[in-house]
């Protein structure tokens, strides 16, 4: 699991169709990297959240069949400071 922070939702017209009807949220690391993943919860810009990738991703979704591999697992609300 990572933690990022969303920066805003993608808008694809055109996707698999595994993916229709899912968000997609832009999200960005500490060191500034883009990712992209898919959000089954309702983060918005500015929530800090943490992930799930890899295979685990498509399970942490109601359908295993989505093709992803970067899933948004929760929306963080507090952490310790010593760690940001």
């Amino acid at each position: 699991m990572d933690v990022f922070q969303v920066v805003g939702t993608m808008v694809c017209t055109n996707r698999h169709e595994g993916l229709t009807n899912l968000p997609l949220r832009v999200l960005k690391d500490k060191k500034g990297k883009f990712q992209v993943a898919v959000d089954s919860i309702g983060s918005r810009s500015g929530n800090w959240v943490f992930t799930i990738s890899g295979s685990a991703a498509r399970l942490a979704l109601d359908n295993p069949k989505v093709l992803t591999d970067l899933t948004i697992g929760g929306i963080i609300e507090n952490w310790d400071e010593e760690i940001k």
